[in-house]
């Protein structure tokens, strides 16, 4: 396994504070634009949290929240070694923000032990990337999806977008790995019913409320057709 690019190629986007980005707008379905418009879904708010990440770094030498927590990193490492990604594989962490995934994979030695010796970082906005960047056969997503339904200028379009560049970057019959605190199971196929088809439901925490149940959030593995 190898991971040939890990973009930053995130329209605004943290590392941590899922919790930041469950704002979403309940008087209408996300699928009509029913997320209520926050600063939270733009490149200037998501810039300004890495600047000031990155100074901490700089003097305390924390190196910031894991988006979603620990867990979700784990989720995704377990799912990539039970599947047995193949050691030439590319993968794109889009939206990568402080690198926390990449840390973990490096402190757990599977890029040294699987062959993931060429990570490369890319600044890009994954709405609109350049044409060398294809062919990946896994494409991973924690939070990117939520920052741009949350876009304040035209959300429903840039979803879209996503949806398309997603398409383009990754190989048939490759793999998309998404986790999301603000779309449910059934939404996130909707959103990606075009082009891809689910390959796996991973499971994550539950909470129950007024005798209700449900799951802080949704991860979902996508296989391209």
């Amino acid at each position: 396994m190898a991971v040939t690019q890990a973009s930053r190629a995130r329209r605004g986007m943290s590392a941590g504070r899922g919790a930041e980005l469950a704002a979403r707008s309940r008087e209408g379905s996300p699928g009509a634009g029913g997320f209520a418009p926050s600063a939270l879904g733009t490149r200037e708010h998501w810039d300004a949290v890495y600047e000031r990440e990155l100074h901490t770094f700089q003097e305390y030498g924390d190196t910031g929240e894991i988006w979603f927590g620990e867990e979700s990193m784990n989720r995704l490492i377990r799912w990539m070694q039970k599947h047995k990604i193949p050691l030439d594989a590319s993968v794109l962490d889009i939206g990568t923000g402080n690198g926390a995934l990449l840390v973990e994979l490096l402190s757990r030695s599977i890029i040294e032990k699987e062959g993931l010796s060429n990570i490369t970082l890319k600044v890009q906005d994954f709405l609109t990337l350049p044409a060398e960047l294809s062919a990946f056969h896994v494409c991973i997503d924690k939070g990117t999806f939520d920052a741009i339904s949350l876009h304040p200028d035209g959300a429903a379009e840039k979803r879209k977008q996503y949806v398309s560049s997603l398409s383009r970057v990754l190989d048939v019959n490759g793999f998309f790995l998404i986790t999301s605190c603000n779309w449910t199971r059934e939404e996130l196929l909707r959103e990606f019913r075009e082009g891809f088809e689910l390959f796996e439901v991973l499971p994550t925490p539950k909470f129950s409320f007024g005798g209700r149940s449900g799951n802080s959030v949704a991860a979902l593995v996508f296989q391209k057709t």
